[in-house]
């Protein structure tokens, strides 16, 4: 039996996310693997560095600072949130992650990804830093119409978020069979068709298995809700997620609200922190 984290996404909303897993690193709790999407996968690869409140500590230090994100970054670089900035100066200068602990770490740890050429997810195993690293990280949480696609490895990638926002199926299908899965939004949450496809054709008209994924994304994810409910009431799986819509939207320069959402998910992890122990030792 293997234990598995899954980490949706959501930007900002992942800060939830982040508050409970910085209390199940405080408690001790350790996994066989962990999947991350978006920002699942961005904040989600510090469980595995073992850096406790990093990446509360960054969006918090950094959320005002126009290097981090921005209309000027996006008119000037076509990446909303700045590759540099986000992707060598606050890991490799300002707040450094800890490769060395991430490369020890057992653990292992997979991003999704969307190949922008088929439309279907392209799932990354990534037990070590390399070059490619934070290439990966980026494409995962790289959306539609706000960010440049990233070439890396021979594939074109986009946000995994597109074709596999939760995947719980994929961790199923290579041997997690002991599962906890982060959601960042409430129970009884729909999501309704992308509104701005009209827009999204004309940017991504040179790749039509991107647009069909895109325009069918909230049958895929509503799908995917419904099986985990499912899995859910049977108690194979444990989840956790916020009891009302977090107060934020996917990105936010309110700092007051950033360090909310990250308080409520710790208090979840708090709250839940037994339920989880006797789940993963059952």
């Amino acid at each position: 039996m293997k234990t598995g984290l899954i980490m949706e996404g959501g930007a900002l909303r992942g800060l939830f996310t982040s508050g409970i897993t910085d209390i199940m690193m405080e408690n001790g709790i350790e996994f066989d693997g962990a999947i991350g999407v978006s920002a699942g996968a961005a904040f989600g690869c510090n469980y595995k560095s073992r850096q406790i409140g990093r990446a509360a500590r960054y969006n918090i230090k950094y959320c005002r600072d126009k290097r981090y994100f921005g209309m000027r970054s996006l008119l000037f670089t076509g990446n909303l949130f700045g590759v540099d900035f986000c992707y060598h100066e606050i890991p490799e200068k300002l707040d450094i992650f800890d490769s060395e602990a991430f490369n020890n770490n057992p653990m292992e740890f997979y991003v999704v990804c969307t190949d922008i050429e088929t439309g279907k997810p392209v799932y990354k195993k990534c037990d070590k830093v390399d070059e490619n690293f934070l290439d990966w990280i980026r494409a995962s949480a790289s959306l539609p119409l706000v960010s440049q696609i990233v070439e890396v490895d021979g594939y074109k990638l986009l946000d995994g978020g597109i074709s596999d926002s939760i995947p719980l199926k994929y961790f199923e299908s290579i041997g997690y069979t002991k599962n906890i899965v982060i959601l960042t939004q409430p129970k009884g949450y729909v999501k309704e068709k992308n509104n701005m496809m009209p827009i999204i054709r004309r940017v991504l008209k040179g790749y039509p298995l991107m647009i069909k994924a895109i325009e069918n994304r909230h049958n895929m994810y509503n799908d995917t809700l419904r099986y985990i409910e499912e899995k859910e009431a049977a108690g194979e799986i444990l989840v956790l997620r916020p009891e009302e819509a977090l107060p934020i939207k996917r990105t936010s320069r309110d700092l007051e609200k950033i360090k909310q959402v990250y308080e409520i998910g710790r208090q979840t992890g708090m709250k839940n922190i037994d339920i989880i122990k006797d789940f993963l030792a059952d």
